[in-house]
């Protein structure tokens, strides 16, 4: 058995949050409850972002973000929660990054593709932002650990925002500054990868939907709420 395959088994931590706006259970685990509200944006670039599509609504019916921020069983989960019915049109999981064509999921879990586990996320402009999509995911992981996530080790499991236009990049960046002016992660700073999307692969069916499948299984106590 791979060193990860078991760590993923037998770490089952994490903190059960429960948004109360819309109520809607977001983090899971298997000790101890907390209740954290609803997340709205916070960061400058995400507020205003906010406000320009309400003011003026974009003409693309939607818009694609690919981020990675660990094990994507997790990440892929809590999108749903928390855009699920506020323009999120779908969330799939898989790999990217890398120099190994179609790879499987154990040959990405061995660190030897150069590929990440992924989210895939497609949604309405008119409802949510780039900018808001980006804030969210690096709020609800340690964009500041470099080699992984929690108990999940290595490249595979690394922070990266694969954008797709320039525009994605300077506002993933400017997202990234915001955060780091306002001391998110106790002043440290953020190690999250922003570069251009490569080939997309999606992973194999048993990964997708992997936590409404499986409501007992692995999810990363790294992917909570930081502020």
């Amino acid at each position: 058995m791979l060193p990860h395959i078991a760590t993923r088994r037998i770490a089952q931590l994490g903190r059960s949050i429960t948004f109360k706006q819309p109520n809607r259970r977001l983090f899971m685990g298997n000790t101890g409850s907390h209740t954290h509200n609803y997340l709205t944006p916070t960061t400058p670039t995400a507020i205003e972002a906010a406000r320009l599509r309400e003011a003026s609504p974009p003409a693309a019916k939607e818009e694609v973000a690919t981020v990675a921020t660990g094990c994507f069983w997790g990440p892929d989960w809590i999108v749903r929660r928390q855009f699920g019915d506020q323009g999120l049109i779908s969330s799939k999981v898989g790999y990217t990054g890398g120099h190994v064509s179609n790879p499987k999921y154990r040959q990405v879990c061995s660190g030897t593709t150069g590929h990440a586990e992924a989210v895939r996320v497609v949604y309405d402009p008119k409802k949510i932002s780039y900018a808001e999509m980006i804030e969210f995911f690096l709020r609800t992981h340690d964009a500041t650990d470099l080699g992984g996530q929690g108990n999940d080790r290595g490249s595979q499991y690394r922070s990266a925002i694969f954008t797709h236009s320039d525009e994605q990049a300077t506002v993933a960046k400017a997202v990234i500054s915001d955060i780091e002016k306002a001391g998110r992660f106790n002043g440290k700073k953020i190690a999250t990868e922003v570069t251009p999307a490569k080939e997309w692969y999606e992973a194999e069916p048993d990964h997708q939907d992997y936590l409404d499948e499986n409501p007992g299984g692995y999810h990363c106590p790294a992917h909570r709420p930081y502020w």
